[in-house]
């Protein structure tokens, strides 16, 4: 089966859409009877083996993302590529190509609904944007083969608003990388902070969403000897004395030793389709102290972490001070195990793949084709 994959959520600096589409291409490549087409944004057209580039404006402030314009390059880009499947990953442009070039070769088409688009732009433009994206959603995802979330409440969410065939797909964890021998000795020092600081730490980028506000208010109210460290690009520079920031893309390796050498994770986000870093620093062995929203809820386990309200950095060091009065140790251990049970990258794909031959039961011949 040729599997084409699409997306503007691409970036060098990108996360979780990236890092599924990359672990993805991984898992395809060594099954022989799998192909694995990869069409995204760039600043040129270009092809090395099967990644794929299309001229995209870059966005202003974006963060590298690049915004197609027109639909026509990205169908007959498709169109050329000739998939028995295409999977499109955003909202935008690309979704509507991918439909149109699924409908002219008559194979199913899936769409991968990674973001909460009415409830992210209605945080910001209020509820009559939330109201009209989500008649915009249920229009475009209805026209799809089948519909994947990353989380039972999204599923749920997508049908509240009529979308139909709407499955739970959630992603993986990269097990090796992500890992308690990862942990570095000197990584406290490296920091200047003492052996016996208990470290909280948070990767991601710097949107509204995430609440970085709420993690600095919530040192303020811990204070010594807990110590939080910020990693991601835009992160704020004027932070509290007993906060660390490092304002840069860390790639997955520097991420991942971090992790594993920190304590436990804040994660104030309460737009989380999934939490891929909730997960990658359950794998590295820590626990996880999480708004109780979103998918955090779903993913992070009881004895693997704590759930406090919403948006209440006194709340959050609440559930730090306990973590910390129990076995944090031990929580994430816990964590580490129910990651590695449920996240592996291959189990994921291989759950993808059953899937995707329900729509393609031959391997190619198409089953359904609804894309009108």
């Amino acid at each position: 089966m040729h599997i084409a994959d699409v997306t503007m959520f691409h970036a060098p600096a990108s996360g979780g859409v990236r890092t599924y589409l990359q672990a993805k291409q991984r898992s395809l490549a060594a099954r022989a009877d799998h192909r694995h087409s990869l069409l995204v944004p760039g600043a040129e057209r270009d092809s090395l083996g099967e990644m794929h580039t299309l001229p995209a404006r870059r966005l202003p402030l974006g963060q590298g993302y690049r915004f197609p314009l027109r639909r026509e390059p990205w169908r007959d880009r498709l169109l050329a590529l000739s998939p028995d499947l295409i999977e499109a990953g955003d909202p935008y442009v690309t979704a509507w190509a991918a439909l149109e070039a699924g409908q002219r070769l008559g194979v199913p088409v899936v769409g991968f609904y990674h973001s909460d688009l009415p409830r992210l732009m209605g945080d910001r433009f209020g509820a009559g944007v939330r109201r009209r994206l989500q008649r915009y959603v249920a229009d475009l995802y209805a026209r799809f083969d089948s519909v994947l979330a990353p989380c039972r409440a999204m599923a749920e969410r997508l049908a509240d608003w009529g979308v139909p065939r709407v499955r739970v797909q959630p992603l993986g964890v990269d097990l090796a990388t992500f890992h308690p021998d990862r942990a570095d000795p000197a990584w406290r020092a490296s920091l200047g902070l003492p052996e016996d600081t208990r470290l909280l730490v948070f990767a991601g980028r710097n949107s509204r969403e995430k609440h970085i506000d709420v993690l600095l208010r919530t040192l303020q109210h811990l204070g010594r000897p807990y110590h939080l460290l910020l990693m991601g690009p835009g992160m704020p520079t004027r932070v509290p004395d007993n906060v660390t920031v490092i304002a840069r893309y860390c790639d997955r390796r520097e991420v991942a030793r971090a992790l594993a050498s920190a304590d436990a994770m804040l994660h104030a986000g309460t737009r989380e389709t999934f939490g891929l870093v909730a997960l990658e620093a359950m794998a590295c062995g820590l626990p996880v102290v999480g708004a109780r929203a979103g998918a955090l809820i779903e993913n992070v386990p009881l004895g693997g972490g704590r759930l406090c309200a919403p948006r209440d950095a006194a709340d959050m060091a609440r559930a730090v001070a306990e973590l910390f009065l129990h076995d944090p140790a031990g929580s994430g251990r816990h964590a580490r195990r129910h990651v590695a049970r449920r996240y592996h990258w291959d189990r994921v794909v291989d759950g993808l793949l059953d899937h995707y031959a329900t729509l393609t039961p031959a391997g190619g011949a198409p089953a359904i084709a609804r894309h009108g």
